[in-house]
């Protein structure tokens, strides 16, 4: 239940950051289009045009390659299908190893292994089955990062050939970070990378002399799209989740809640949280915390964001009369705008 909660397209960038001054000398190089299953939309400036569309193309076939289980030809893809002769890149790797420490910082409920699960409630791609917990408790074999490793040789070893791994909510940030890196390569000081809503920036907007501003969706707003806030970044990744419209109301009660799967005890429930706004030195963090605060109860993730370091994050969630409340650490309040 990904949803992009950073609302950042081509018309709202020009808008937040408006076309600026051109007299300063700064040009605004702009690359845009589809991949990853989303829109994309990369500024960089720099003293002279440039256009690095084969290079950002690149980068995306790199980690499509790696990690897509929409690719069948796929690193990813041929694991899950039980090639445990595939040596993964340095891309597989890296994420891999970010996943297991989120999974363990966030006791598992930040878990790639997790599909099996949201297939079969008839979240996923494939027909839903009937559930009781007999079925569960059969399905909950196949769950947990934990029976999954990556030896010295850079093999995936799994304790059962029905575990499949699926990285979408984490790859996402991870191919933004390596578009950045990729800006790095190129000596690039100021840009802003946004994929599907999720943020890298670097430097600042020179074309205004300020930091990057961005905006966070509204998840009441239930026609169109409105900014519930906006804030600063610099040197930073920004990354939400949110279950957006998505709330049901319980015809007894009145109440509002959103329907999630818990990879505890494999089963559905109502979880109180709307949306989930994380930052991070880095976006595949981002995304990842962002993702597990969707799952998790709302006071521990507020436990995970007040005691963790580097991470800083606003939660949107409904308290036990069904009113809206809101979270936000102070480091993440110090860069709203409003």
């Amino acid at each position: 239940m990904k949803f992009s909660g950073v609302l950042l397209g081509c018309s709202l960038l020009c808008c937040l950051i408006g076309c600026g001054d051109q007299t300063n000398s700064w040009v605004k190089n702009t690359n845009a289009g589809g991949a990853l299953g989303t829109s994309y939309s990369i500024i960089y400036l720099s003293k002279d045009t440039l256009n690095f569309q084969m290079g950002i193309d690149s980068v995306f076939y790199a980690v499509n390659a790696s990690m897509s289980t929409y690719l069948p030809d796929s690193d990813i893809s041929k694991i899950n299908k039980g090639d445990l002769t595939v040596v993964v890149d340095h891309m597989f790797k890296e994420v891999f190893t970010l996943a297991k420490e989120v999974y363990a910082a966030t006791d598992g409920y930040f878990d790639p292994t997790v599909g099996v699960l949201v297939n079969a409630w008839g979240f996923g791609p494939e027909a839903r089955i009937e559930m009781d917990s007999v079925s569960v408790k059969e399905l909950l074999k196949y769950v947990g990062l934990n029976k999954v490793r990556l030896t010295s040789e850079n093999l995936i070893q799994k304790d059962f050939p029905q575990i499949e791994l699926d990285f979408n909510a984490i790859a996402k940030g991870y191919a933004i970070d390596r578009l950045a890196a990729y800006l790095d390569s190129k000596e690039i000081e100021n840009y802003l990378v946004e994929v599907g809503g999720e943020i890298v920036t670097k430097g600042e907007n020179q074309l205004k002399n300020k930091m990057w501003v961005v905006g966070v969706d509204d998840p009441q707003v239930e026609l169109g799209r409105q900014l519930k806030i906006t804030l600063l970044l610099k040197d930073q990744a920004l990354a939400s989740s949110g279950n957006y419209r998505k709330f049901r109301i319980d015809s007894l009660t009145g109440k509002r809640y959103v329907h999630t799967i818990d990879p505890k005890t494999g089963f559905t429930k109502n979880s109180n949280v709307l949306a989930a706004s994380v930052i991070a030195g880095n976006c595949a963090t981002a995304d990842a915390y962002a993702t597990a605060f969707m799952a998790m109860d709302v006071q521990k993730s507020m436990g995970i964001l007040e005691n963790t370091t580097g991470l800083e994050g606003y939660l949107i969630y409904l308290d036990e009369t069904g009113a809206v409340q809101e979270f936000m650490t102070p480091g993440f309040k110090e860069q709203v705008v409003w």
